[in-house]
């Protein structure tokens, strides 16, 4: 039977026959037909690695006309009955133009934009590979559920931090130099003078990097637990030609060396932590009198019925598989989530003795506050 004669178009619909009396057949069909655009949409996940990886997007971008299948693969030494049934589920999905006529395959500026250009404000192929590491990780959250351990930052597939890394830095890139800091009262003129930065749970350094290359004046002090990420961290800053103005280490946020820091950042990770309210401590304890302390989190309304959205579905997900986890694996084990809400971060800096405390900037999938001791 061709699905497109018949009473719907989702093929997973049931005759009313063999429906609960209690189930309402459109509803029910407007359920399954959603669920058929997020299998799709997971099945996706991993073709848009494979695309990034392979140069694929680069190279429709690059090539400046639409393609074929075969003239794809031999851009990219790739073969070219895969990149044929790769190119399909792609335009399926809409990620790439199909012309029927021609046979030919290109992206859109928005697609190339998202998917092509890596130094994009909107580049995208980073959180496919955080997704990826969160399905090839699922076993050890299922064993945390009915243990109620945690799962540790470190305990990851390495796609996660790769992948973080790449999926976080177009949205710093795009915000933190020209919007987050200047709306601190008076950071940003102290780091064109001349500052001290100190950027807790670094990873791969990005935002670290970031600050460095706008502030040559200031020193950058970069802080994480796990050793491969300050590894990265190091090189992406030698690359990056701020090796001479950056430090990054090994350390914890409750222990961070140096004091008398005229900024601590935090981004997206105070939530992660056992502790939050001792990690704040002893930024404040680190801190110059007059210091401030960024801290950048995931948006997040105060009650759960405003959460319930988009970008509330994609900061659930992955606080259950990565951030509570990781808040479970250490001491305290307060588990605040990727969705806390300011209410809940305000109570965390107050209990560590701050007594200024203020929304200073937010985006869609960002919050931004502002914290200091006097």
């Amino acid at each position: 039977m061709n699905p497109s004669s018949s009473s719907s178009n989702n093929p997973f619909s049931t005759s009313q026959d063999v429906q609960p009396a209690s189930v309402d057949p459109a509803k029910l069909d407007a359920f399954l037909q959603q669920f058929v655009g997020d299998l799709g949409a997971a099945m996706s996940a991993s073709l848009v690695v494979l695309g990034d990886k392979l140069g694929l997007y680069r190279a429709l971008d690059t090539a400046g006309h639409s393609l074929t299948p075969a003239e794809l693969a031999a851009m990219t030494d790739t073969d070219e009955r895969y990149v044929r049934e790769w190119l399909s589920a792609q335009a399926a999905a809409g990620y790439v133009q199909y012309d029927a006529a021609a046979g030919r395959f290109s992206l859109s500026p928005e697609q190339a934009f998202a998917l092509a250009k890596e130094d994009s404000p909107a580049y995208i192929p980073g959180a496919f590979q955080m997704v990826q590491a969160m399905a090839k990780d699922e076993y050890k959250i299922e064993e945390a559920f009915r243990s109620g351990e945690g799962v540790g930052w470190h305990e990851h597939h390495p796609s996660l931090f790769e992948g973080t890394e790449r999926f976080f830095r177009p949205n710093y890139a795009a915000h933190l130099i020209g919007e987050w800091l200047p709306a601190l009262r008076g950071v940003r003129e102290r780091l064109q003078q001349g500052a001290m930065v100190a950027d807790v749970g670094c990873g791969y350094g990005a935002s670290t990097i970031l600050m460095a290359q706008a502030f040559p004046n200031s020193r950058f002090f970069g802080f994480d637990y796990h050793q491969g990420s300050i590894e990265h961290a190091r090189e992406r800053a030698r690359q990056a030609g701020v090796a001479d103005r950056t430090h990054f280490e090994v350390a914890t946020a409750k222990a961070f060396p140096g004091d008398r820091y005229d900024l601590v950042t935090f981004f997206d990770c105070l939530h992660d932590m056992g502790d939050p309210v001792g990690a704040a401590e002893h930024v404040r304890a680190t801190l110059a009198p007059d210091g401030v302390w960024m801290i950048v989190e995931p948006f997040a309304n105060d009650r759960l019925e405003d959460n319930l959205n988009p970008v509330g579905r994609v900061f659930y997900a992955a606080s259950t598989m990565i951030c509570t986890p990781a808040s479970r694996s250490q001491e305290v084990g307060l588990a605040l989530g990727a969705q806390s809400g300011e209410r809940r971060m305000h109570d965390v800096v107050a209990a560590a003795g701050f007594h200024s405390f203020r929304r200073a900037a937010e985006t869609p999938f960002n919050l931004v506050y502002e914290a200091k001791a006097a």
